[in-house]
C-alpha cells in the first residue's frame, strides 16, 4: 500500500480515501462518551457479574487439551466430510468428538473425551456390544474403538470392513492425553494470559508515562477475557456448535487482547497529543474529543475485522466454528472496551488525581 501511494505521489496525483458516499461519514460527531460512562459500568458489570456466576456454577467445556481423552487417527479409501464424521460419532457415543482433517483429505484425526473422566465407566451394554468383536473382555479403550468401528462403518468403510480389518488397517494410531499433561496446559495457558495483560500494562504505563493509561487498559483487557470466557460458559449448551476450551481458544483469547490493546492505543495516543495541544480545555473535553476524532478509525477496522471473521464462520466449516465464535465475541467486546471501559477508567483515575493535586496546593 504504502509503495502503491509513494508512486502516485511521485507523479503528482492525489490519493483519494474516500468516496463520495463516504467522506463525510463520521464528520461532526460529537459523542458524550466520558458522560455514559456510568451506563457503560454497569452494562458491563451486569453482564460480567452472570457471566462469573455462570463460571462458578457450570464452568466452561474443557476439551481434551485440558481435561485428557483419546485421540485416534483413521485413514479411509476416499476424501470425507469432517462434519458427517463427527455426526455419526456423536450419535453414537452421545457426546461431540472433534474431528479435523489430518494430512490429505482421505484421513482425518479423531479426538473424544468419552469414557476418560474419572469415574466414568462403560455400561454393561457397551461391554457387552464391545465383547462381541473383540477376542478378550473387552478394555474401556476397546469399548471406544468398537464405537468408533460401528459409527463408521456402514457409511464411510467399503462394506465387509471387519473390526480388525479397521483397527490394522484404518486406525493408523491412537494415544492418550494423560490428566498430568492436560493440567500442565491449562497451567502454561493460564500463565499465557496473565503475563501478556501484566507485560502490556507496564508497557501502556511506560509509554504513556502515567500509570493511569495502564490501568485503563489493563482493566479493558481483563474485561474482554472475562466477557468471552463468560459466553462461553453460559451458552456452551445451547450453540449448535462445538465451544470447548482447547488451545485454539487461548490462541483466540491472545489475538484479542493484541487487537483490543491496539485499538486503545490508538485512541491513547490521541488523547494524548490532545492534552498536549489542548490545554485550555477540560480534561472531559479532551477526551471526548480524541475519542470521537478516531471513531472512524475504530468502526472502520472492526467492521471489516468482522465480517471477514463471519464470513468464515459461516464458510469455514464446523472444525473452526468454536474458534472464530471467540475472535467474533473478542473483536465486538474489544472496541467497545476501548471506547467505553478504557478510556472513561483512565479519564476517571486522571481526574481524581487532578483533584488530589488541587486540594495539596
Amino acid at each position: 500500500t504504502r509503495l502503491i501511494f509513494e508512486r502516485m505521489l511521485a507523479k503528482d496525483k492525489t490519493p483519494s480515501f474516500a468516496t463520495e458516499a463516504t467522506a463525510r461519514a463520521f464528520k461532526g460527531i460529537n459523542f458524550n462518551f466520558i458522560g455514559a460512562r456510568k451506563i457503560c459500568y454497569v452494562i458491563s458489570g451486569t453482564v460480567l457479574l452472570a457471566g462469573i456466576i455462570s463460571l462458578c456454577t457450570r464452568g466452561l467445556d474443557f476439551g481434551v487439551d485440558f481435561t485428557g481423552g483419546r485421540t485416534y487417527v483413521v485413514r479411509f479409501d476416499k476424501p470425507v466430510n469432517t462434519v458427517e464424521i463427527q455426526n455419526a460419532i456423536a450419535d453414537k457415543i452421545g457426546q461431540t468428538a472433534e474431528v479435523k482433517t489430518y494430512g490429505g483429505n482421505e484421513q482425518v484425526k479423531i479426538t473424544t473425551k468419552y469414557l476418560f473422566a474419572a469415574g466414568e465407566e462403560a455400561t454393561e451394554a457397551d461391554i457387552a456390544e464391545a465383547a462381541q468383536y473383540t477376542k478378550e473382555e473387552p478394555s474401556v479403550d476397546d469399548v471406544v474403538e468398537v464405537k468408533f468401528y460401528l459409527a463408521l462403518k456402514d457409511k464411510f468403510l467399503p462394506e465387509g470392513t471387519t473390526y480388525d480389518a479397521f483397527k490394522n488397517d484404518y486406525r493408523m494410531s491412537s494415544e492418550k492425553v494423560g490428566a498430568t499433561i492436560a493440567e500442565d496446559i491449562k497451567s502454561s495457558a493460564a500463565l499465557a494470559i496473565t503475563f501478556s495483560l501484566i507485560v502490556i500494562f507496564l508497557y501502556i504505563a511506560f509509554r504513556f508515562r502515567r500509570w493511569q493509561f495502564g490501568v485503563g487498559s489493563l482493566v479493558a483487557l481483563v474485561h474482554d477475557t472475562l466477557f468471552v470466557f463468560s459466553m462461553y460458559s453460559l451458552f456452551y449448551s445451547i450453540m449448535p456448535f462445538s465451544m470447548s476450551i482447547d488451545q485454539s481458544f487461548i490462541a483466540a483469547i491472545l489475538t484479542v487482547v493484541g487487537y483490543s490493546i491496539n485499538d486503545t492505543v490508538v485512541v491513547f495516543d490521541r488523547i494524548r497529543e490532545y492534552m498536549a495541544t489542548q490545554t485550555k480545555r477540560s480534561l472531559k473535553d479532551v477526551m471526548n474529543g480524541a475519542v470521537n476524532s478516531t471513531l472512524a478509525r475504530t468502526i472502520n477496522t472492526s467492521v471489516t475485522t468482522l465480517l471477514v471473521l463471519i464470513t468464515i464462520f459461516i464458510f469455514g466449516g464446523e472444525v473452526i466454528r468454536g474458534f472464530i465464535f471467540a475472535m467474533m465475541i473478542g473483536i465486538a467486546v474489544g472496541t467497545y472496551s476501548s471506547l467505553f471501559v478504557a478510556t472513561p477508567i483512565t479519564y476517571d483515575l486522571l481526574n481524581r488525581a487532578s483533584k488530589k493535586d488541587e486540594d495539596a496546593q
